[in-house]
């Protein structure tokens, strides 16, 4: 008589029944998350967005208030000389580039948009330095549109919660669009971030006290 073979395991739950429950935990566990950046408008969050490329918040929110004071329209952005601008946001790490893009899209407002932001995605990534990210982060902070913010944290959590199998942040995002309700995607960005940070680090991620451990798949955690 053959040997009879165990019936393979079905998934605990799929992909979409998973996020629902880790949405749900998630705006228990960090009811006040938000945006970590400082700021009073558009073009302020616009520009901190870019200075937080590869620098983290508290950096960026101890240098933007200088350039704030010194720059507060994109009138005055677009004319500031590039030495002041390079030196003013220097401690934000690659400085140059930084205001290369920044002078940039300030002009690109001043001229095409009469030196307000636009508001939407098609508008905002056509700005130099301006990426579906940003754009994101600006469509859902100032202009109540929801929007996923795939930074290094959300792809790195989306793809260990089984989310995407996806590096591209575009395609993490479209994955994303299909699992989580459009109401809930700016807040839902920003509790990623913060699980990020807090628990689910990246070389060693604290699944002992971690709300989420009993639905999480681990993909690519260290035992």
């Amino acid at each position: 008589m053959p040997k009879r073979t165990a019936a393979p395991k079905k998934p605990l739950r799929t992909a979409y029944a998973r996020a629902k429950i880790i949405n749900e935990r998630l705006a228990e566990h960090y009811p006040d998350a938000h945006c970590a950046l400082n700021f009073e408008n558009p073009l302020q969050l616009l520009v901190a967005t870019i200075l937080s490329a590869q620098c983290t918040d508290v950096m960026v929110n101890k240098v933007s208030p200088t350039l704030f004071k010194r720059c507060p329209t994109a009138q005055k952005l677009a004319a500031i000389d590039d030495a002041e601008l390079q030196e003013i946001i220097r401690p934000t790490g690659f400085y140059r580039n930084k205001a290369k893009s920044i002078k940039a899209a300030a002009k690109l407002i001043v001229e095409k948009y009469n030196g307000k932001v636009p508001g939407t995605l098609d508008e905002l990534v056509q700005l130099p330095g301006v990426a579906r990210k940003t754009a994101n982060v600006v469509l859902g902070e100032c202009f109540d549109t929801p929007g996923i913010t795939v930074d290094t944290h959300v792809g790195r959590l989306s793809r260990r919660m089984g989310f995407t199998n996806q590096e591209d942040p575009v395609k993490v995002e479209r994955d994303l669009h299909a699992l989580i309700p459009q109401e809930d995607w700016t807040i839902f960005s920003h509790r990623m971030i913060w699980h990020g940070r807090q628990i689910c680090i990246a070389r060693k991620p604290k699944c002992d006290v971690c709300p989420l451990a009993d639905v999480c798949p681990k993909i690519g955690a260290e035992a």
